[in-house]
């Protein structure tokens, strides 16, 4: 085909067909176009030339030229004229002009045809990536509907009509089928920007997908009347989500479970009868707990703020139900509140309670010098440790039935006293490790936290500061268990080193830059080329500009 004698309602044609089919802008398509016919230009009239070419959109006129530029002395013939050249091509050109040398028409040889059907396709294909990412980066999170086009090594790709996504086998629901050809329901999880195209990847099994079924099946919470605070699944098995109400006329649960259960039957039928507990959320966590541990009933909940963990005391016949099958209704209301929970009977918490009002007791016989009545009595009314005696306010000590000031002093003076012996004995022991003093005068640091270190082999600055944060202060992930419980335990996961004394992540900042601090102080001060100091350069430069002027 020769570009002089090809139809140009073709081109156009081809062009707006295209651009239709692959739903990419119409103009992409013609700059494709372009750039392969001066590929083709190119190689008939010579790789070295700056050849460009042009087709009229609308009435389909092609144009091919090269630009030259215009110089006293030739050393591109290909991409420059001289003066007298250039007067043939346009009368009163001058040297630095770039001038338009029009070129005749191209034959399309086998070759030059199939290169520039593969220059036309690869921007196409390019431009149909592009298209494809921009219109589903911004979708993440919604819930999109497409058909099964293949099952490969246990992933799921699925037609979404203008592109393709992949449920992998970790975001499917356990031992759903999945046939070509089924139409199927999932959540847009993540998309990413890949050489090959844009990669949609899909989840079933993400507490979100149930989210956004129950936004789907009830319109209060598409509205915002009624929000999802929290969600937790076992996909395929079992799940929970906390719903609060903002019209306090409207029931969420009851507007979640729908007529009959219509609305809750909808969205496990989707999660193929996935059993939902919908219980009402709560700021208080306490009574949220309460609730997540339906449809088991609790006795009592003990929270511990530095550990971030609950315990939670049940009747002895409501354990199993509490805890679960394998453990599964305490390990959704674990999730669920986002706190580590204990589950134990009255039993083991009657024994718990009764062992550490022992321990208790005896500490304050040890360290205080009293008799097991008076310490007894300091462990009813609510002190388990030497600081809260030696550190809270006189009166606390004071009101407890026959005490008085006096007392209350003295018992402070010796819990002082008791404290500054465990000091002092922790200090012996860090001093045996061979832990340097320094470390002792770093901020947030106690005696027993350096015996810790020392114990780790953390024993010099150098030592504790090439340790990260997470490894000097990072709390013990744990996972929710039963106390006393006869099956085999696993190993806790370790934490920081410093793990067990509750510091936060800025203290354990604040103590490893303070470690780092004495790297710094040997560097030298940096000077001006004349000896002054920064500051004092710039008026040195300027009084010597001053004297050259």
């Amino acid at each position: 085909m020769a570009t002089a004698t090809a139809n140009r309602a073709e081109l156009i044609a081809i062009a707006n067909s295209v651009a239709t089919e692959k739903m990419i802008d119409r103009a992409i398509v013609i700059e494709a176009m372009e750039d392969a016919i001066q590929r083709a230009a190119r190689t008939r009239y010579g790789q070295e030339m700056d050849i460009r070419a042009k087709l009229d959109a609308n009435s389909g006129d092609l144009r091919l030229w090269r630009v030259v530029e215009v110089v006293e002395l030739v050393d591109d013939l290909y991409k420059q004229v001289d003066v007298a050249g250039a007067q043939k091509l346009q009368e009163g050109a001058k040297v630095g002009d770039f001038l338009v040398d029009p070129l005749p028409p191209i034959e399309f040889g086998r070759i030059q045809a199939q290169a520039s059907k593969q220059v036309i396709f690869q921007k196409v294909r390019d431009a149909e990536r592009e298209r494809q990412f921009e219109e589903f980066k911004d979708r993440q999170g919604e819930i999109i509907t497409g058909v099964v086009k293949r099952v490969e090594f246990g992933h799921i790709v699925v037609d979404l009509g203008r592109a393709e996504g992949v449920i992998r086998r970790d975001a499917q629901i356990p031992r759903e089928v999945v046939r070509v050809n089924d139409r199927i329901r999932s959540l847009i999880l993540k998309v990413v920007r890949e050489n090959r195209g844009p990669q949609i990847f899909l989840s079933r099994a993400h507490p979100d997908f149930m989210k956004k079924l129950f936004a789907q099946e009830v319109p209060e919470i598409y509205d915002g009347i009624i929000t999802i605070q929290a969600a937790a699944r076992d996909p395929g098995s079992r799940a929970k989500i906390g719903v609060i109400s903002r019209d306090s006329s409207i029931d969420p649960v009851g507007a979640c479970v729908g007529m009959k259960g219509s609305r809750v039957q909808a969205v496990v039928q989707e999660m193929q009868g996935e059993k939902i507990d919908i219980i009402p959320w709560s700021p208080d966590i306490a009574t949220f707990v309460v609730n997540a541990l339906q449809p088991a009933s609790v006795s009592r909940v003990v929270i511990d703020e530095e550990e971030e963990r609950i315990e939670v005391v049940v009747p002895d016949d409501q354990l199993s139900l509490a805890i679960g099958r394998r453990g599964q209704n305490v390990r959704l209301a674990s999730q669920l509140t986002g706190k580590a929970i204990d589950i134990l009977t009255e039993a083991d918490a009657s024994e718990k309670r009764q062992k550490e009002f022992v321990q208790n007791s005896e500490t304050f016989q040890n360290e205080l010098d009293v008799d097991e009545t008076l310490a007894q009595l300091l462990v009813a009314e609510g002190f388990s440790s030497l600081e809260e005696v030696a550190y809270v306010e006189l009166d606390e000590i004071a009101q407890i039935e026959g005490f008085d000031e006096d007392l209350g002093a003295e018992l402070q003076s010796r819990a002082q006293e008791a404290l500054e012996r465990r000091e002092q004995a922790n200090r012996e022991e860090r001093q045996g490790l061979g832990v340097e003093d320094a470390l002792a005068d770093l901020p947030h640091l106690t005696e027993a936290m350096l015996v810790t270190l020392g114990k780790a082999g953390i024993k010099t600055l150098d030592d504790l500061a090439d340790l990260a944060t997470d490894e000097l202060v990072e709390k013990k992930r744990v996972e929710p268990r039963r106390r006393n419980d006869d099956a085999p335990k696993r190993p806790e996961p370790k934490g920081g080193i410093l793990s067990q004394y509750g510091l936060s992540d800025e203290q354990g900042n604040e103590i490893i830059m303070a470690a780092r601090a004495h790297w710094f102080e040997d560097e030298p001060v940096a000077t001006g080329s004349s000896g002054f100091e920064d500051e004092e350069a710039p008026a040195a430069d300027a009084a010597a500009e001053g004297e050259q002027a």
